[in-house]
C-alpha cells in the first residue's frame, strides 16, 4: 500500500505538506535502521525522516508543469551498511485543483465571410449582411471552465470579422449629361473630357466597361476605359469640321465587366449617360480640289499659253480670298508662271521635252486677309513629246569597198537615232538625195527595219582613178511633222584579197607595183637622194651671187633719185600691197586675212604702230620686212613685196606721179630750181624743155 502517494498542487499553508511514511517490519524502533530517499525531486522537492521514514513536501507543486514523480526507498542497517530489505519504488502523484482560467491560443482572431453569407459556428446576427454599409465587426468570446458552475474559471479573446466584398452593386453615373468642347483641329486620338461612374463594390467588382451606344456623333467620337481610375475617357475618333457640323449627342454605357450571376435579380447592372460635345471654329488654311494636279503640256506650246488651272478655297465660313503662287525653290528657271486671281498656270519660256521630260513644281495657295494661313500642292507637269528633231546616223560609219568588188554586193548596214519618242516607236526611211537618185556606183536599199544597206552597183573599182566616193543618204521619219537630214557616208576604195578582207587603202601603195624587187627600190631611193642634193648645192650657188646695188650711179647720194624695178602683181592680184602704204606709212590699211592661203593657225593680227616721227629708212625696211615675215595675212609667199620710204616733213610733197591730176605736158618743173642745191639735179632732168628728151 506504500507505492503511491497523493499530494495536493499550490499546497499555501504553514507547514510542510506530509506525504507520507516509509516503514519495514525490521524496524525494532532502536534506532539501527537509517532509511533514505532517491529519485524525482528527492532531497529538494521531498524530505524523508532517515529515522522514522517520515516523508514531507519542501515547496509547492504545479500539477500543470508536473504531475508525478517516482522515487525509491531504502533501509540500512546503520551498524553494517547493508539493506535489510530490497530497495523499492513509488509513485508520488499531485492531485489536480482548480487553479487556471481558460485560454484561448490567440488573443485575437480575424475571420472573413462574404456579405450575404448564411449559418455558420460564427453566424450573422442580421440578415444580408452588407459590406457597403459596414465592413468590420470585433466579436468577444469567452470560455468557462467545469462547465460553467461556481467556482469555475473563465478566459475570453476577440475575433475580428471582415465582411468581404461580391458584386451586388451596379455602377451609376452621378449626373445624367455631360458637355465638353473640340476644336475642329484637333486630330484623332485626342482627349476631350473623362466621365466617372461610380461602383460601391471594391476591386475587379468595380471594374467598368464604357462603351457609346447611340448617338449622332458614335462614328466621329470613342471612349476608352482608364484601367487606374474606372474613368471613361472621352476622344476624337475622325477630323472634326465645323462648317459640316457643330454639335454632336452621344449616349454613354457603362457596365460592369464581372456580373454575378446570384445577383442579377437586382436588376441591370448597367447604366447610361449623355454626352454634348461642341466644335469650335477656328481659321482653316485653304483647301485644294485635289491632293496632287497632274497636267500634260506639248513642247511646243508657246509661250504665254496656259497650260492648267489648280483650284483652292478657304474651308472656313468667311470664304476668304485666296491668291496663287509658285515655289521659285521648285522652279529655278522660271520656266511656268500662276496667275493669281484664279490659278491658272502658263509658260514663261519654251519647253523640251528632250531635255526635261517632267517638270514638279509646287503651287502655294495663300488667304489674302490671313497671310499664315496657307497651304501647298504639288504639280507634276509632263511633256508630251512633239516631232522637232530629224533622225541622223546611229554611229560614225568607216566604210570601204575592195576594188575586186562585185556588183549587189552588201558593203555596210547602217542605222539611225532620233531624239524624238514617238508614241508608236521609231519609223524611218533611208534614200538617196535627188541629185544621186540614180548612182552609177553605189545603191541604197531600206531594209523596213530602220536600217538600210549599201549596196555595189558595177564590178570592180580602182583607187587610181577615184579612192573616196561621197554617198548623201537622206533619212527621215514617219511622224508628224516629217523631219530628215541628211548624212553623208565616206567609201574608200581599198584592195582587198580574194575573200574580202581590206589590206591597203592608201594611195601611195599604189605607186609601189606588187612586182617591185628590192634593188629597183633602192635605186629609186639614190636617185631622190642625188636630186635632193643637186636642189640644195643649187640653192647654195643662188645666195652667193653678188645683189645688185639699189642706187645704180656710184655719184648719187641717198638724197638722190631711187629707182624702183618692181612690175606689181596686175590688175587681179589686189592683196598684194598697197602703194599707198608705201608713200604713207599713216594711211595704211588693217590687215587683211589672206584669200589664197589659209594659215594653219589663226593669229591675232598685231597692228602696226603709226611713226610719228622721223625714223631712219633702213630701220623703216628692217621694220616692214619683219611684220611681213610674222604677219599671217601677208600676200602670198612666193610674191615679191617692196617697200620704200620717203620721210615725213618733206617741203616737197610726193614726188610721186602717179595720183598726179596733170599730165606730164602741161606739168611745170620751174620750181625746183628754187628749192636749192640739193635739188639741182632734178632740176637739171626736168626744168628744162629738153628734159625728156634727155
Amino acid at each position: 500500500m506504500w507505492n503511491q502517494f497523493f499530494l495536493l498542487e499550490e499546497y499555501t499553508g504553514p507547514d510542510t505538506q506530509y506525504v507520507g511514511k516509509l516503514h519495514t517490519d525490521q524496524d525494532k524502533g532502536d534506532g539501527n535502521l537509517k532509511y533514505i530517499l532517491t529519485g524525482d525531486g528527492a532531497g529538494s522537492l521531498f524530505i524523508i525522516d532517515e529515522n522514522t521514514g517520515d516523508i514531507h513536501a519542501a515547496k509547492k507543486l504545479d500539477r500543470e508543469e508536473k504531475s508525478l514523480y517516482v522515487l525509491r526507498a531504502k533501509a540500512i542497517d546503520r551498524k553494517t551498511g547493508r539493506q535489510v530489505e530490497p530497495e523499492s519504488e513509488f509513485i508520488i502523484k499531485i492531485h489536480d485543483i482548480n487553479d487556471n482560467e481558460p485560454k484561448f491560443t490567440k488573443d485575437m482572431y480575424t475571420a472573413s465571410i462574404p456579405e450575404m453569407s448564411g449559418v455558420g459556428i460564427i453566424k450573422t446576427a442580421l440578415p444580408d449582411m452588407s459590406r457597403e454599409n459596414r465592413e468590420q465587426y470585433q466579436v468577444v468570446i469567452q470560455a468557462k471552465d467545469m462547465g460553467g458552475q461556481m467556482g469555475g474559471l473563465s478566459g475570453t479573446t476577440t475575433v475580428n470579422i471582415t465582411l468581404t466584398d461580391v458584386n451586388d452593386n451596379p455602377p451609376r453615373f452621378p449626373q445624367s449629361s455631360y458637355q465638353f468642347s473640340s476644336p475642329e483641329s484637333a486630330p484623332p486620338g485626342t482627349p476631350l473630357g473623362r466621365i466617372k461612374a461610380n461602383d460601391p463594390d471594391v476591386g475587379e467588382n468595380a471594374e467598368i466597361e464604357y462603351s457609346i451606344s447611340n448617338g449622332d456623333g458614335s462614328d466621329m467620337f470613342d471612349i476608352i476605359t482608364d484601367k487606374d481610375t474606372q474613368e471613361g475617357i472621352i476622344t476624337v475618333k475622325k477630323h472634326l469640321d465645323f462648317e459640316n457640323k457643330v454639335l454632336y449627342t452621344l449616349k454613354v454605357e457603362a457596365s460592369n465587366t464581372h456580373p454575378d450571376p446570384r445577383f442579377l435579380q437586382l436588376g441591370p447592372f448597367k447604366d447610361t449617360a449623355f454626352v454634348k460635345i461642341s466644335v469650335e471654329d477656328i481659321d482653316e488654311p485653304p483647301v485644294f480640289s485635289r491632293p496632287w494636279y497632274l497636267i500634260e503640256v506639248d513642247e511646243d506650246a508657246k509661250e504665254g499659253s496656259i497650260i492648267g488651272q489648280v483650284v483652292a478655297q478657304d474651308p472656313d465660313i468667311a470664304k476668304n480670298a485666296i491668291k496663287y503662287s509658285v515655289d521659285r525653290h521648285t522652279d529655278l528657271d522660271r520656266i511656268f508662271n500662276i496667275y493669281s486671281g484664279n490659278g491658272s498656270l502658263f509658260l514663261s519660256k519654251p519647253l523640251d521635252r528632250e531635255e526635261t521630260p517632267w517638270h514638279n513644281i509646287t503651287v502655294i495657295a495663300t488667304e489674302i486677309n490671313n497671310p499664315k494661313q496657307s497651304s501647298q500642292i504639288p504639280v507634276f507637269i509632263r511633256i508630251l513629246d512633239i516631232n522637232d528633231h530629224a533622225p541622223e546616223f546611229a554611229n560614225y560609219y568607216e566604210t570601204f569597198v575592195c576594188e575586186n568588188a562585185k556588183a549587189g554586193q552588201l558593203i555596210q548596214t547602217v542605222s539611225a537615232i532620233d531624239r524624238d519618242q514617238p508614241p508608236r516607236g521609231h519609223k524611218f526611211f533611208f534614200e538617196l538625195v535627188p541629185e544621186f537618185a540614180v548612182h552609177p556606183n553605189f545603191s541604197v536599199v531600206d531594209n523596213k527595219d530602220n536600217t538600210a544597206g549599201i549596196m555595189t552597183r558595177r564590178n570592180g573599182y580602182s583607187r587610181s582613178k577615184t579612192s573616196t566616193y561621197l554617198l548623201p543618204i537622206i533619212i527621215f521619219d514617219n511622224d508628224y511633222p516629217i523631219q530628215s537630214s541628211t548624212g553623208t557616208l565616206t567609201i574608200r576604195v581599198c584592195a582587198c584579197d580574194s575573200r574580202g578582207n581590206m589590206q591597203s587603202c592608201s594611195a601611195e601603195a599604189l605607186l609601189l607595183p606588187a612586182g617591185l624587187s628590192t634593188g629597183a627600190l633602192v635605186a629609186i631611193l639614190l636617185c631622190i637622194i642625188i636630186l635632193l642634193i643637186l636642189v640644195v648645192l643649187f640653192t647654195a650657188l643662188r645666195r652667193q651671187r653678188k645683189k645688185e646695188p639699189l642706187i645704180i650711179s656710184k655719184d648719187d647720194v641717198r638724197d638722190n633719185i631711187v629707182t624702183y624695178n618692181d612690175e606689181g602683181g596686175g590688175e587681179e592680184d589686189t592683196q598684194a600691197f598697197d602703194i599707198g602704204t608705201l608713200r604713207n606709212p599713216e594711211a595704211r590699211e588693217e590687215s587683211k586675212m589672206r584669200r589664197d592661203v589659209i594659215p594653219e593657225t589663226i593669229f591675232q593680227i598685231r597692228r602696226t604702230a603709226p611713226l610719228w616721227e622721223n625714223i631712219d629708212v633702213q630701220d623703216f625696211i628692217h621694220r616692214r620686212l619683219k611684220e611681213n615675215d610674222s604677219d599671217p595675212a601677208a600676200p602670198p609667199y612666193d610674191s615679191l613685196a617692196t617697200y620704200a620710204y620717203e620721210g615725213n616733213d618733206s617741203i616737197a610733197n610726193s614726188l610721186s606721179s602717179l595720183e598726179s591730176l596733170t599730165t606730164e605736158g602741161n606739168q611745170d618743173y620751174d620750181y625746183l630750181s628754187d628749192w636749192g642745191p640739193r635739188f639741182k639735179k632734178l632740176a637739171d632732168m626736168y626744168g628744162g624743155e629738153d628734159s625728156d628728151r634727155d
